[in-house]
């Protein structure tokens, strides 16, 4: 049976936004998956990227910022990230609040690689990531990987097609991770986090993006055994009693371990149970703040479809329980309503390492020693930074597109060359004077002469007069009209111009 995703088969396409059912022919399975899924060769794609699926836009699942302050947003975030360690150590407070009424999209990719510290590490591993790109690969992972490649959001524009850009790039990134930790390899949770990454920024950016979240955020989630995933579910499960204390009762009675429930939540930052909108917002906060927003992501939808005793009614058992869990109404999905339950939630990340401490020590007890040790947990882009401090010009904003002088084309050069010249010779050398010469014309008898000039001494300040203007001259040379300014004299353009980039 076919692998889902979203309640929803996923595709095995070459193209299907460009074949059309009339070109298949009645034995191409091609024609009938396409059909299954709705897939039409007019399906537009929303602004975010999907042609169908669950997760597509829907103007009840977000809310839309008006154009002014989506602007007024980019110039602040600009901002923020030319003077990005200032304002995390001095200013956080600011930079969370900003997180939370969510990045501009335009920005939200480079500011997910400055939050979760991968621009940073990118810069102080220069050639890292093409020398891991380049080796061939352990081919025990890169064959599982293959097979996961278009199970990875297939209603999604990047990922949609077989052999495509989206699909390489991810077999890259996923490829170079197995190679930079051998020892933890590969896992199907982390595919839809490198492509939920690639959907914002390169191929590069999108590995420092995913080695950050896979070793600072979430350390120990992608190992053999996931221990330590089952020990935030324990978390989990122990933090439910303090916000609904009526859905832990009734997941207690029906023993409902959390493992069942909230593995692919935690594991994938719930990109693949939200809707698009959300997930974005929840990533917002996420790269932010650390795993607590996820804690209380998972908090929230449990405590709205088991909050409540009209909720348990229609959940008598432990699979009514399972299927209400699986599929949650969409109003409690919704972006707006979402984040402002999430804010609301009362949990901070001490209380979520409290409660790390209690149930750690619970399962050495139960349990014995945890197989895999994995590094300490940061909760949060600042704690990230200041573990790590980067240098200055690590944080600086390259631009990606460089225009040089010397790589241009010898003959569009000697074009230019021939241009330039071509404009100066059409340049006159000298511009007529509409006015005589005082030599040329010599003054009416009622002037008298001028004195000659004194070269011995300095002259001294002369006092002011009125002018007297000259007498109007008759002629063919006064009838001159008055000069025209040269493309030379209009031109207000500076010639260093060019050579400069802007990078926004």
């Amino acid at each position: 049976m076919a692998n889902t995703e979203n309640g929803t088969r996923p595709v095995d396409t070459r193209s299907i936004r460009t074949v059309s059912s009339s070109h298949i022919d009645e034995e191409s399975s091609l024609g009938s998956d396409s059909e299954l899924n709705g897939f039409t060769n007019d399906k537009q794609a929303d602004k975010y990227g999907f042609i169908g699926g669950a997760q597509q836009y829907t103007e009840a699942s977000s809310q839309d910022v008006p154009i002014a302050v989506l602007r007024q947003r980019e110039v602040k975030w600009l901002d923020m990230l030319n003077h990005w360690d200032k304002w995390m150590i001095k200013r956080f407070n600011k930079v969370r609040l900003r997180c939370q009424k969510g990045i501009p999209p335009s920005l939200r990719g480079r500011a997910w690689l400055y939050l979760s510290g991968g621009k940073g590490k990118k810069e102080q591993n220069q050639g890292k990531f093409q020398e891991l790109d380049s080796q061939p690969g352990d081919p025990k992972w890169s064959e599982v990987i293959e097979k996961d490649l278009h199970r990875q959001f297939p209603f999604h524009e990047m990922f949609v097609s077989r052999g495509g850009h989206g699909q390489k790039d991810l077999f890259r990134v996923l490829k170079a991770y197995t190679l930079y930790r051998p020892e933890e390899g590969y896992c199907q949770a982390q595919a839809p986090i490198a492509a939920v990454l690639l959907m914002h920024m390169p191929a590069e950016d999108a590995f420092w993006g995913l080695v950050q979240i896979c070793e600072k955020y979430l350390p120990g989630y992608y190992s053999p055994g996931l221990e330590a995933i089952q020990l935030d579910g324990e978390i989990l499960f122990a933090l439910l009693r303090r916000v609904s204390p009526l859905a832990f009762r009734h997941l207690e009675k029906h023993k409902i371990d959390p493992i069942l429930y909230m593995t692919e939540w935690f594991m994938c930052a719930f990109s693949r149970t939200l809707p698009w909108a959300s997930v974005l917002r929840v990533w917002d906060m996420f790269l932010c703040d650390g795993v607590k927003i996820i804690f209380r992501v998972g908090l929230v939808l449990l405590k709205c479809m088991l909050g409540s005793r009209e909720k348990l009614k229609a959940c008598q058992g432990q699979y009514e329980t399972m299927e209400l869990l699986r599929a949650v109404e969409p109003r409690y999905m919704q972006e707006g309503f979402l984040v402002r339950e999430i804010l609301e939630v009362p949990i901070t990340a001490r209380d979520v390492e409290r409660e790390h401490h209690s149930q750690l020590k619970r399962w050495r007890k139960n349990r014995g020693e945890l197989n895999f040790k994995s590094p300490p947990r940061m909760h949060g882009a600042r704690l990230i930074m200041m573990a790590e401090p980067p240098r200055r010009q690590d944080l600086q904003q390259l631009p990606t597109i460089l225009l040089e002088e010397a790589e241009l084309n010898p003959l569009l050069k000697k074009g230019k060359d021939k241009k330039k010249t071509s404009k100066k010779s059409q340049l006159p050398e000298e511009i007529p004077n509409p006015y005589p010469l005082p030599a040329a014309t010599p003054p009416p008898p009622s002037f008298p002469p001028a004195p000659p000039p004194v070269l011995s001494k300095a002259p001294e300040t002369v006092p002011q007069t009125e002018a007297v203007p000259p007498p109007p001259i008759h002629g063919p040379s006064g009838d001159l009209p008055p000069p025209k300014e040269t493309p030379l004299q209009q031109s207000t353009h500076s010639l260093s111009s060019t050579d400069q980039d802007t990078y926004l």
